[in-house]
């Protein structure tokens, strides 16, 4: 069965010279089927004859009849490879299966790789480039710090308290008498103001159960040839507790010297917090002179205008030269020792807090201009008496952001408030993240951290439970717990500097005379002190070459296509017209398809007359009142002859089967009637 256009048909019957019809109006042409012909009126009203064929004339739109019809057009003008085949060999029903599971298979393998080739282009692969540059560079900024917080004689009267009760702590746990470390004289507890809270306890460790031990040593073959040491089964700690004393725990350490330091720290930060708000500038010393004995870079003096101070609470005063707010930018044009910054510093130790400054030298970091200086995540200390060359090279990396890689060009869309004011980095991110998890669970401000306006630093006379909630943040944060290593991403644009250090005596035996008494007097250098307090550090770029490392698509839309175009020209042999010829193959498939649907519901729903009662009104209907429609087309003249079979009372088939399609017509109804029809389907 074949699908036709509505009102295709084929002209079944032939119009006897004696009867003709009254002559009708011509019907607008409509868009036809391929091989469909228009109809065609006689010149007068009464025809002698049946009009003479007329050449096929193309329509506007022309579609074809059937499925079969539109295959076989496709398969032989198609410039796709093996489709022809389909249509040659259809007489060879083995070749004609062999061809056509071929061809679907090699359609399945073009398909497949393109799947591939989609999955790679959406995975958004990048590709490293790296480039070796050459020119000028930007000398990075250097912070160093003191290692001291301050001065022990200026903020002794703070911490006496806890001094006397560390040096009774220390004698109880160790029975070591520590007065000859602390200036101040010792005190007995009754002279004390008030006791600290969370005091420093020794903490038994339980036993292993016996059964264990002897499984243990039942298990070993070998002897024990170890000594034995007497070992304390102990352990050194203090108590945090929540608000209401409903949760405690002890946070405890091995060492003795780890707790006592991280102890006498907790109560520093709180000492720390009260006077944070107000600084006596006596306890800072924002003087360059009293702890850079010398500084030099690209052989000329620094000045006041080359550096920056601020202060950290465990690193004391800090110094950065070439910050984003210096007047001159330091370039370095040559490399080497020579072209860089030189550092003469002072280490004595005199004013050193004795159990918080536990370090003796300088702190140093080298970073970006425009970042903050963390001096406890990325700096190194010097060594007295020791002269440090740090050489440095410059490796910038830019990654893709978006689709391609998960980071953040200025942290404009990352849900954390930048507390530091500077530059974005994940740095900057990680640690306002924690203070921000520190302001929400604890109620107030960490005082390593930043705090935003109107919120207090943490102090257990104001905030008893802040230890708590603090070591409980802490555990949290290092597990990200909280989040935030999840919520930072890192930044598109970074700039590392690579750090090789090398270590030499200085000053040297023979030379350090004349260098002390130069450094005490000019610069009231102690000589007493000789090499323990005075450090020499150098750094420099070791080459003007850097390494810039840059990511791109792996896979752009102009490969995709080009990786496309090569499958399709592997599996077919075709170029892009042939996705043309595709695509209107698909087209008119889709259309012909509708066309027939169309007509099965207009045949359904749309034909007047539908059933017997129709069929009889049509019927005993004279022929001039006939619907136009129910004859579309003229008899042609090589009609069948008459079937005696078929009676001639049956004049005309209801109108409702004529948009079903035409149908060849009994001849017997050629000589009964004005006009052929095709029987109705049942």
């Amino acid at each position: 069965m074949r699908a036709r256009a509505p009102g295709d048909e084929d002209g079944g019957g032939t119009q006897s010279p004696e009867f003709s019809p009254a002559p009708r109006p011509p019907r607008p042409h409509q868009g036809l089927m391929k091989g469909d012909k228009r109809e065609e009126l006689g010149p007068g009203p009464e025809p002698s004859g049946p009009p003479p064929p007329t050449e096929e004339e193309e329509a506007l739109l022309e579609f074809h009849r059937s499925y079969r019809e539109l295959f076989e057009f496709f398969c032989n003008n198609t410039t796709i490879h093996g489709a022809i085949r389909l249509v040659c060999s259809q007489h060879n029903r083995m070749k004609t299966v062999f061809w056509a599971v071929l061809w679907l298979c090699t359609f399945g393998m073009m398909y497949w790789q393109f799947g591939q080739l989609f999955g790679e282009y959406f995975s958004y692969p990048v590709s490293l480039n790296i480039n070796l540059n050459s020119d000028k560079l930007i000398f990075p900024a250097v912070s160093i710090c003191t290692l001291n917080p301050y001065r022990y004689k200026e903020i002794q009267e703070e911490l006496e308290d806890l001094d006397r009760i560390t040096e009774q702590t220390l004698f109880d746990l160790y029975k070591y008498n520590a007065s000859h470390t602390l200036v101040a004289h010792a005190r007995s507890r009754r002279d004390l103001r008030e006791p600290l809270p969370h005091p420093l306890q020794r903490l038994p460790i339980p036993a292993p159960p016996h059964a264990a031990r002897r499984v243990r040593r039942a298990g070993s073959s070998v002897r024990d040839n170890n000594p034995q040491v007497n070992r304390k089964d102990w352990k050194i700690g203090f108590q945090l507790c929540n608000q209401n004393k409903s949760d405690c725990f002890y946070q405890t350490y091995s060492s003795g010297v780890d707790a006592v330091r991280e102890w006498y720290r907790f109560h520093y930060i709180n000492i720390l917090s009260r006077r944070r708000q107000d600084t006596s500038p006596s306890l800072e010393e924002d003087v360059l002179g009293k702890f850079i004995f010398t500084c030099r870079f690209n052989q000329d003096s620094c000045n006041e205008a080359n550096y920056s101070h601020f202060h950290h609470p465990m690193y004391g005063n800090c110094y950065t030269f070439n910050d984003k707010n210096s007047s001159n930018l330091w370039m370095s044009s040559m490399p080497g020792v020579n072209n860089g910054l030189s550092l003469t510093l002072r280490t004595e130790q005199n004013d050193f807090i004795p159990l918080l400054s536990t370090v003796t030298g300088a702190r140093v970091m080298v970073h970006e201009r425009d970042e903050p200086a963390f001096m406890d995540d990325a700096g190194f200390n010097l060594r007295p008496g020791v002269e440090t060359s740090i050489s440095m090279s410059k490796e910038a990396l830019d990654r893709l952001g978006g689709d391609y890689g998960d980071c953040t060009k200025n942290g404009s869309e990352v849900p954390v408030e930048n507390l530091y004011n500077t530059k974005y980095t994940q740095q900057v991110c990680i640690h306002s993240c924690f203070q921000e998890s520190m302001i929400k669970e604890c109620g107030c401000a960490y005082i390593f951290y930043p705090r935003p306006e109107g919120v207090e630093f943490c102090d257990y006379k104001k905030h008893n439970s802040w230890g708590y909630c603090y070591y409980k943040l802490q555990d949290a944060f290092s597990s990200d717990r909280l989040g935030c290593f999840t919520k930072c991403r890192k930044p598109c644009s970074v700039t590392i500097y690579k750090l090789s250090a090398s270590y030499s005596q200085w000053p040297s035996v023979t030379s350090q005379d004349w260098v002390f008494q130069m450094l005490s007097r000019q610069n009231n250098y102690t000589i007493k002190n000789k090499r323990d307090g005075v450090a020499k550090l150098n750094i420099f770029f070791k080459e003007l070459n850097y390494k810039s490392n840059s990511e791109s698509p792996s896979v752009t839309m102009v490969t995709l296509l080009s990786n496309l175009g090569s499958q399709w020209s592997l599996w077919f042999g075709s170029s892009v017209l042939s996705v043309v010829e595709m695509a209107e193959f698909i087209f008119d498939l889709l259309v012909i398809t509708f066309l027939m649907l169309l007509r099965r519901f207009r045949s359904r729903y749309w034909s007047p007359g539908r059933g017997g009662r129709g069929t009889q009104e049509v019927a005993s209907a004279p022929a001039t009142s006939l619907p136009s429609s129910s004859c579309p087309y003229q008899a042609s003249s090589s009609s069948s002859p008459p079937d005696p079979a078929i009676s001639p009372a049956l004049s005309a088939p209801p109108p409702a089967y004529s948009t079903l399609g035409p149908h060849p017509a009994p001849s017997g109804l050629a000589e009964a009637s004005a006009s052929a029809h095709a029987p109705g389907e049942p």
